[in-house]
């Protein structure tokens, strides 16, 4: 008897330790298997194959550490699917007056896609208090020309602070010596970029060794530039139709005259809703403008 429930308990030890093996060998013998995985994708590395340049100088890629820095700016952005698709829909709409603005001011038209990096395309607001599309501070808006009170702030003006962007990004070039380094003050400041080139006898901006944000910086950049201008080879198929349209088909009213100007009195005079006149305006803040007389204010509405 006592041999028999031996036998019937070793019986049932084995069964048992057979049934554990099982549950977890075969799933995942099965998870490598491309007709049973539970997410049927395809992921691919980024292929650096091509020779990369930002506003004409070269990106030395030969290097290791340069080359891994851009791959990971690349994955980063390929993958990152909703805000890329986002940045190529916006691109169509606004890249056209940024092209323009660059180009009358002489600044490389590269730096379009340094936009894209600080806000995406889209008049957001930093931790730091940093607004618009190329991220100004109050006290360096100010510095640059731009109109910045309770009523109005031409940091969310496309084409005023695109013409700062260029007068700042101009003034770095001039002091550092290259467009590279150019872009890494705006994200760090001159003096930041400076001080760390001549504690470490470097010249490039890939030779520094800069805190991780501006030291990704410039990889952001050219990983967008890359993405945008080739979107197809990094899977991103939209059709031209599903990009968003300029906002080519407006007019400029001009406004000067003395008094409290009432913005919904002009939205219902071009009959515009009071939604859209801030759409198309987003540097309006408030639902007024107090002029003087001393300034003229262009407001966009749809051609009539």
């Amino acid at each position: 008897m006592n041999i028999k429930i031996s036998l019937f308990v070793l019986c049932l030890g084995a069964f048992f330790t057979m049934a554990v093996f099982s549950s977890y060998s075969f799933p995942h013998e099965s998870s490598t298997s491309a007709d049973t995985a539970d997410l049927p994708q395809v992921i691919r590395a980024v292929t650096l194959n091509n020779n990369f340049y930002f506003a004409g100088e070269k990106v030395p890629t030969e290097i290791f550490d340069v080359r891994e820095r851009l791959d990971r700016e690349l994955l980063v952005n390929s993958y990152w699917h909703s805000a890329t698709v986002q940045n190529i829909k916006l691109s169509n709409r606004f890249f056209p007056t940024i092209e323009r603005i660059l180009n009358e001011n002489g600044i490389p038209d590269d730096f379009k896609y340094l936009a894209v990096a600080e806000s995406g395309l889209r008049n957001v607001t930093s931790s730091a208090g940093a607004k618009g599309f190329w991220q100004f501070l109050k006290s360096t808006g100010k510095e640059y020309g731009l109109e910045i009170n309770d009523e109005i702030d031409e940091r969310y003006h496309l084409e005023k602070s695109t013409r700062a962007a260029c007068q700042y990004l101009r003034k770095q070039k001039d002091k550092l010596g290259s467009w590279t380094l150019a872009a890494a003050a705006y994200n760090a400041g001159r003096r930041r970029i400076l001080e760390n080139m001549e504690q470490q006898g470097m010249r490039s901006y890939y030779d520094i060794n800069l805190n991780e944000e501006t030291g990704r910086y410039v990889f952001r950049i050219l990983a967008m530039k890359e993405i945008i201008s080739n979107p197809a080879r990094y899977g991103f198929q939209i059709e031209e139709s599903q990009k968003y349209a300029p906002h080519d088909q407006l007019m400029s009213i001009d406004y000067k005259e003395e008094g409290v100007l009432d913005l919904t009195h002009v939205a219902k005079n071009n009959n515009l809703s009071y939604r859209l006149l801030k759409v198309y305006n987003p540097w309006l803040l408030d639902s007024k403008i107090t002029m003087s007389g001393r300034k003229e204010y262009l407001i966009q509405v749809p051609r009539r």
